[in-house]
């Protein structure tokens, strides 16, 4: 397995464009690895939600950056975009940034999916979507003049004409087991977020991944998005995730919401303690070092930092003097 790496995410539903790239600028100047941007159409709150376009957005941050591994995380390369679109943009853009693109890639989510009028259709069908689209990449960035006639989408002599010396890589997002077989099969890197329960990673989600792989196929990047509030002060770390108190939905009560209005009022109906559920939430930089480290003894070599907060510099501060020297010393 290759370096431990810790990343910042760039949280794209949560702050406007160009404040977002100053965070992700400062990570870099901070310490931070790699930088990866969500790709939302419409974010989980209405008031005071943002949705910068990730594509545009991370032309802007590789000219802004010389040095951290940038990509998405994730991009659904199925209805928003055709994949031959995906295929040209993450050729270019890593032209522009040799050797430090990722395109990460999911099945998706109704919120952004349905509002431009295709049906939603089941977990079944979107990963099979998914699959294809992957297939259909890869051949562009490896051939020319692609033909592909699927049960999804079709290419009739298809090049990308700037293609980097070495094709990007491609890490797909799982969440359950048969994804995560996908993912092992397709992909160049698997991506999971945290707060799941330690079972689902241990004995569902890796070795599902792992034991898809081809015969012979380079380590894999295991990647996790990891949410962590760390604050001085305990009761602003555990209010500051009420931001994202969506993300403590059950899938129940979520699966097919596509209207951030909606989304927001089904949030805001749960109370603080289940809001900061899916969080590391802590105010003792020893202890929440731990608690992150738990990830690295699971296998997982790539943690991506997700915080809830509205002052993202006091984050990066905080962590890069008091978080990631701790995690560093775990991951030699």
């Amino acid at each position: 397995m290759g370096p431990v790496r810790f990343g910042y995410k760039a949280s794209a539903e949560q702050f406007a464009p160009g404040e977002l790239l100053e965070f992700a600028v400062a990570a870099e100047e901070h310490g931070f690895d790699s930088v990866f941007v969500s790709d939302h159409l419409q974010p989980w709150r209405h008031t005071g939600g943002h949705a910068p376009a990730a594509l545009p957005w991370l032309g802007a941050l590789a000219a802004r950056t010389s040095r951290v591994l940038i990509g998405t995380s994730v991009l659904t390369p199925t209805y928003r975009y055709h994949p031959v679109v995906v295929a040209q943009a993450f050729a270019t853009l890593a032209c522009l940034a040799p050797g430090r693109v990722v395109l990460g890639v999911g099945s998706g989510e109704a919120m952004n999916e349905a509002p431009l009028g295709a049906p939603w259709p089941r977990p079944g069908v979107r990963l099979e979507r998914l699959a294809e689209a992957v297939t259909l990449i890869r051949a562009l960035w490896a051939g020319d003049r692609v033909d592909h006639a699927g049960t999804h989408f079709h290419a009739v002599r298809a090049t990308v004409y700037d293609r980097p010396p070495t094709p990007v890589p491609l890490y797909v997002a799982a969440g359950g087991p048969v994804a995560a077989k996908l993912a092992g099969a397709l992909g160049d890197g698997l991506i999971c977020t945290s707060g799941k329960g330690e079972d689902l990673y241990r004995d569902t989600l890796l070795p599902a991944f792992l034991a898809a792989r081809p015969p012979g196929a380079p380590d894999p990047d295991l990647m996790i998005e990891v949410k962590v509030s760390f604050d001085p002060d305990p009761a602003a770390a555990r209010e500051a995730t009420r931001h994202w108190a969506a993300l403590a939905l059950t899938p129940q009560e979520k699966t097919g919401v596509a209207d951030p209005v909606e989304m927001q009022r089904r949030a805001d109906a749960l109370d603080t303690a289940r809001a900061a559920s899916r969080w590391i939430v802590s105010a003792d930089p020893a202890a929440h070092a731990e608690a992150v480290a738990g990830y690295l003894r699971l296998g997982f070599r790539h943690l991506v930092f997700h915080a809830p907060g509205p002052d993202q510099h006091a984050f990066l501060r905080r962590y890069r003097d008091d978080v990631l020297p701790r995690l560093r010393a775990y991951g030699a």
